[in-house]
Formats: C-alpha cells, sequence, structure tokens
C-alpha cells in the first residue's frame, strides 16, 4: 500500500511512519551518520510527512535514543530519473514532543 499523496507544493498531515517510511530512512541511515559522524544503533522511523515537488519530499521523525530524535528531509526523485535517495538536511536534538515540519 503505497502512502497518500499530498496536494502539489504543500505537505500532508503527520502520519504514522510504515514499513515503507523506515526503509526510506535505513536507506539513508548511513549519509546521516557520516554526516554527523557518530553511529546509531537505534534508528526507527515513527511519523512523517511527505511533500510533491519533482519528486517526492519526506520528512521522517527517526529515535535514535531514549528521547533523542532527528528529522529527516529524504528527496526521491521521480522514477524516470533513476537517481537513489538523497538526504537533503536534517535535525538533531529533537524530543517526541517536537513538531515535524518543513525545514
Amino acid at each position: 500500500m503505497s502512502a497518500p499523496v499530498p496536494m502539489l507544493g504543500g505537505t500532508s498531515k503527520t502520519r504514522a511512519a510504515t514499513a515503507e517510511i523506515q526503509a526510506i530512512a535505513d536507506k539513508v541511515k548511513s549519509q546521516l551518520e557520516e554526516k554527523e559522524n557518530k553511529k546509531y544503533p537505534t534508528f526507527k522511523a515513527t511519523e512523517y510527512k511527505s511533500q510533491v515537488v519533482q519528486g517526492i519530499n519526506y520528512f521522517i521523525k527517526v529515535q535514535v535514543a531514549d528521547d533523542d530524535f532527528v528529522h529527516l528531509r529524504v528527496f526521491q526523485s521521480l522514477p524516470h530519473e533513476n537517481k537513489a535517495l538523497a538526504l537533503h538536511n536534517y535535525q538533531t536534538n529533537k524530543t517526541k514532543q517536537d513538531e515535524l515540519a518543513y525545514f
């Protein structure tokens, strides 16, 4: 089952992470670890938003410790472009209560 597609340009409502969203987070985990120069033994996607652009931006909240979260912005290009998922931006030192917002 694929995720609901939001209106072009706007972000979707926050939704609980699915297996598909966890797979997307897992694919960019190494990019985050390289940028942060640290390993994340815990890496559990908890919720997400999506935004249709010329591809899809996924905003994903990921639990990395008991009350330590990161927010990821992952870009998925259009299928015909055949490009890998890319970690476009991220925010560290987030909590479970922090709202997942555009960044």
